[in-house]
């Protein structure tokens, strides 16, 4: 009496379950992962983007690295300078002058106020220092890319995108048993097939990267996503975070009471500390609190991470005592043994590539692109699918539901990269003397993003799709104009003055903008060849009714 009534439907099995979850968590997910895909792959080359978003003169090849007694003619300087104009502050930040031509900066916080200078480190002379535009630079794809410039409401956001694209790329390595096998079967020019084949290639080829690249980003926050076991232990104050990281940190950096005083003289201080660090002084923060001993601390350049084997790369530092030169903290004599605390320090390099130099910068930015593709394959994927099926699983409005996703995907791909590429060229193109020019420039983004979805709304699908990637070619490979025509720097004198980093970002804008050149011609090449969907065959009984 209580067994299964013939005729009903059967539950759908752990494959089923898990190919609904893969097809509408992607869904769901895709659009803004693949946005948030795009900026980050581009904000692992933050520091050149801010570089050449910067604008500053180009002043030749870098000079030769200074040596300690330069450094030590720089550092007096420094110190007559600061006694002169501000002998009552209670911070002095003084910035060594890494090689010769570089200008000696100071900066001094009292009850005044603050004081900036940049100084010639021989003679003491005011030096100006090179004009730079007001600009968030490639940190604004860095935000984007874990908070969508939304603010902690952003911050969640993308938490929660994180955690779908997790569950999409468990369910499906399940879904897709042959995955492997059909990562080396790329057939092209066959509609649905080739697609499927594009994301299983791209899904296969990253997917050691996608999982890590998730997980870290993940981990990286937890103390924001999973508060509770930190604030049980220190509290839900403002100040519980930093008694976390001085607890966290303890150890790392203690007093040496095997190290004689090195006296009151800032310039044997200086000595003493360049004996104790691997890297030569760059900067030193002198502290002379109302209340509290005053303390010197000198802190080393960071290293070049390519020539480091520890995958968490920290500048080192040593402070000493103001008054009696004694070593407060100073980096071990050996190298420390790996310990719980450099788990976390080890997901910020693995998820920021804080490691391996610029090979591995280019290593993420390939993968980056590559897991961007998978996730754009997959969308349109879905789109391409479910139109063939020729379903009304919306009812009246289906059409209009599939126009819909079609604006997204296009949006969510082309129109990120439009707006990228756009958020340089307003870097040139807007004012210099605008207010707030580095909230003008990310208000700029945002609105080619919104026109690239208006766009795509208004225009067939494959019409917007080519004119979406013909307009993206034509910004990328133009940049370098743009540039030349509005600051007078181009891409030869950064070749010519070993400025390789500015250089790299014309050269990728060009080569990105060939990319979208080709992708533009194979759209157009689809549309001309694709042969007319046929009719389908009419089963048993549509045949008896004709």
């Amino acid at each position: 009496m209580h067994g299964t009534v013939p005729g009903t439907a059967r539950q759908p099995g752990w494959r089923q379950t898990m190919s609904w979850l893969h097809t509408w968590g992607g869904l769901v997910c895709g659009w803004l992962l693949c946005a948030i895909f795009v900026t980050g792959t581009l904000s692992v080359f933050r520091e050149p983007i801010t570089r050449w978003m910067q604008a500053a003169p180009a002043n030749g090849p870098p000079g030769a690295a200074l040596g300690l007694q330069d450094r030590l003619q720089a550092l007096h300087t420094a110190e007559d300078y600061l006694q002169q104009r501000a002998p009552q502050a209670r911070q002095w930040q003084i910035d060594l002058p890494a090689r010769a031509g570089d200008a000696l900066q100071l900066s001094a916080r009292g009850p005044d106020g603050v004081l900036q200078a940049a100084l010639d480190p021989a003679s003491g002379a005011p030096q100006a220092l090179p004009p730079i535009r007001q600009t968030e630079g490639g940190r604004h794809f860095m935000s984007f890319h874990y908070s969508l410039q939304g603010g902690l409401a952003g911050f969640w956001v993308v938490g929660v995108v994180s955690m779908g694209m997790m569950a999409a790329l468990v369910s499906g390595l399940i879904v897709h048993r042959r995955i492997f096998q059909d990562f080396f079967c790329f057939r092209p020019g066959k509609g649905q097939r080739s697609w499927l084949d594009a994301h299983n290639a791209s899904a296969v080829l990253t997917l050691p990267f996608l999982f890590m690249i998730v997980y870290t980003g993940l981990a990286y926050f937890y103390t924001s996503y999973m508060p509770h076991a930190l604030q049980s232990l220190y509290g839900e104050d403002r100040q519980a975070y930093s008694r976390y990281q001085t607890d966290l940190n303890a150890g790392t950096q203690a007093a040496r009471p095997d190290l004689p005083p090195a006296g009151p003289q800032l310039a044997q201080q200086l000595q003493l500390a360049q004996s104790l660090l691997r890297q030569p002084v760059a900067s030193i923060a002198l502290q002379h609190p109302p209340q509290g001993p005053a303390s010197h601390r000198f802190t080393a350049q960071l290293a070049d991470s390519a020539d480091s084997r520890r995958m968490h790369n920290l500048a080192e530092h040593v402070s000493i005592a103001a008054d009696t030169g004694e070593v407060l903290q100073a980096p071990p004599r050996s190298e420390p043994a790996a310990s719980a605390r450099d788990v976390h320090p080890a997901i910020e390099a693995l998820h920021m590539a804080r490691f391996g130099g610029w090979t591995m910068k280019w290593l993420y930015f390939v993968c980056g692109l590559a897991g961007t593709a998978m996730v754009a394959t997959g969308l349109l994927l879905f789109a391409s699918k479910r139109r063939t099926r020729s379903d009304h699983g919306w009812g009246r409005a289906t059409p209009a539901v599939y126009r819909c996703i079609d604006a997204l995907n296009i949006a969510a791909l082309a129109g990120t990269s439009l707006a990228s590429i756009g958020y340089l060229y307003g870097n040139r193109l807007l004012p210099l003397a605008i207010e707030a020019r580095a909230s003008a420039e990310i208000r700029l983004f945002f609105a080619l993003w919104a026109l690239s979805l208006l766009h795509a709304l208004l225009r067939p699908a494959r019409s917007a799709w080519q004119e979406q990637l013909c307009a993206l070619a034509l910004l990328c490979m133009a940049l370098p104009l743009l540039n030349a025509a509005t600051t007078g720097q181009h891409l030869l004198l950064y070749l010519a003055q070993a400025d390789g980093l500015r250089a790299g970002v014309e050269l990728t804008s060009i080569a990105l903008g060939l990319l979208a050149a080709w992708g533009a011609w194979r759209h157009r090449l689809s549309t001309h060849t694709t042969p007319p969907a046929r009719a389908a065959r009419p089963g048993p009984r549509q045949g008896a009714r004709a």
